[in-house]
């Protein structure tokens, strides 16, 4: 039995990481971004980037030191499909210790689900800082959540490391373990907390926008249950976001048909799932905390990773019939035929965009506002970083100037923005240039999707091109642009 679960656990890994490795690259926003600062770390540390230092942090960096470990031994290729995969399997992993833990059972049947939600918005805008920490907390939940003492003890470990990868989940996980200790110990106090939990919220989105400049939008109520992770990137997804959603719904009917409103109300379990869908919906979704350049951004968006987990970990403790099961596997496999898809329309267009670096001169600085609002997640905004990769600077990387990563740029450089409202105003575009800027190229899109490099000139702006990224695009042509 115990070889029979070892092949499975192993099959299942094998599936979870195929979607990072079926295409020439992992596309997936702002891991280019990283990967790009992988590269000038590399530069940093062997004297070859004036202007630029590392800085020692406690958050928001263990996805970076692992990328540049795995970039400095393995080259960029290998480290990016390396890094993300085991992003992948901490996060699916950890979501599956934690929902088999809240059910009391196994949970394979709700292995397609979670998998949807572990390649869902999260993973394709990025943030795997943010992404390796909740995968992280999922695990440290998992083995906390009886709450016995030596668990607790053994728990804490894995939430130091997932503070040093992004302190957002921490924070998220600390709270559930709050309420899970005060449901054990004072049960009616923890169902008066639920039940003023939306004023309890509201007030606190109040003092954090008394203390600094928030943005929250009633859109974010949309983003409660965590289905919208479905949505990656244009609105063919609302179909298996459709599927998901009907058999949510016909689970959570059964269950208060079974046992009751006031039986589901006061499961501890669906305790924590409401009260993470009413922090999603009711608190800012961007903080502009002091002492950062850049704000911290989509905290509603990520964390409905997280509340689609807890749901998860929820209804998988209710019997699912063989029809829901069956609809599951048809959902998750029409959702991942149209992520390698929409990867592929993605990867031929950056292929185009390497072409076309090639004709730039060595280590000059390039940039390229390339934009597709049609998307939900815009994969376009840092794919110049990757094209750069030991080739030439991508001077509007934004990680250096917003002193939110450990590369951080100290002064004027030839290698990057020094300044955050330089970093945004070349990456949308509106940057003017200057005579000090040259000399610098931009690579730009013709009508037909051909990438071209322009040499800018003092005095005019950098430029944006709109394009559709995930329309087909043919080969690109050997030589480049």
């Amino acid at each position: 039995m115990r070889g029979r679960a070892t092949i499975a656990y192993a099959l299942a890994s094998l599936l979870l990481v195929a979607p990072c490795f079926w295409q020439r690259r992992i596309q997936a926003g702002d891991l280019s971004s990283h990967l790009y600062n992988a590269w000038l770390a590399r530069l940093i540390e062997s004297g070859e980037a004036e202007g630029l230092i590392l800085v020692r942090q406690t958050t928001n960096v263990l996805f970076d030191l692992l990328l540049g470990a795995l970039f400095r031994a393995l080259g960029p290729a290998a480290a990016q499909r390396i890094a993300a995969s085991v992003a992948v399997l901490v996060l699916s992993w950890g979501a599956f210790a934690l929902v088999s833990v809240m059910a009391k059972q196994r949970c394979w049947h709700s292995l397609p689900t979670l998998a949807m939600l572990a390649y869902g918005w999260a993973f394709h805008i990025g943030f795997f800082n943010f992404y390796l920490s909740l995968g992280l907390c999922f695990w440290g939940l998992a083995l906390a959540w009886d709450l016995r003492p030596l668990r607790l003890v053994g728990a804490l470990p894995i939430f130091v490391l997932a503070w040093l990868a992004q302190a957002l989940p921490v924070i998220w996980a600390s709270c559930l373990l709050a309420h899970l200790a005060l449901a054990r110990r004072a049960p009616w106090v923890a169902d008066v907390v639920v039940l003023l939990s939306p004023l309890l919220l509201v007030t606190l989105r109040s003092a954090i926008a008394a203390l600094w400049p928030t943005a929250w939008s009633t859109q974010q109520i949309f983003l409660a249950t965590g289905l919208d992770q479905i949505l990656v990137y244009d609105g063919k997804y609302v179909g298996p976001l459709a599927a998901l959603s009907v058999i949510w719904v016909v689970g959570l009917y059964q269950a208060v048909r079974t046992l009751g409103i006031s039986s589901v109300a006061r499961d501890v379990r669906f305790q924590c799932a409401l009260m993470t869908a009413a922090a999603i919906a009711l608190l800012p979704t961007a903080v502009r905390l002091p002492g950062f350049h850049h704000a911290l951004v989509f905290i509603a968006e990520r964390m409905s990773l997280a509340s689609g987990v807890i749901a998860c970990g929820f209804l998988a403790s209710l019997p699912q019939r063989p029809f829901e099961r069956a609809a599951a596997i048809a959902a998750m496999v029409v959702f991942f035929a149209f992520l390698y898809r929409d990867e592929r329309a993605l990867n031929a267009l950056e292929d185009r965009l390497e072409d076309a670096a090639a004709h730039v001169p060595p280590r000059q600085r390039l940039v390229g506002a390339l934009d597709d609002p049609s998307l939900r997640v815009n994969a376009l905004t840092h794919m110049i970083d990757r094209v750069c990769v030991e080739r030439c600077y991508s001077y509007a990387n934004y990680e250096p100037s917003s002193a939110a990563f450990r590369v951080r740029a100290v002064r004027d450089n030839r290698i990057v923005a020094f300044r955050y409202p330089d970093s945004w105003a070349l990456q949308t575009g509106t940057y003017v240039v200057k005579e000090e800027d040259l000399p610098m190229f931009a690579i730009d899109l013709d009508a037909t999707g051909r990438a071209f490099i322009r040499n800018l000139k003092a005095g005019e702006p950098s430029g944006a091109t709109t394009w559709r990224a995930l329309r087909d695009l043919p080969p690109a042509s050997p030589g480049g642009g």
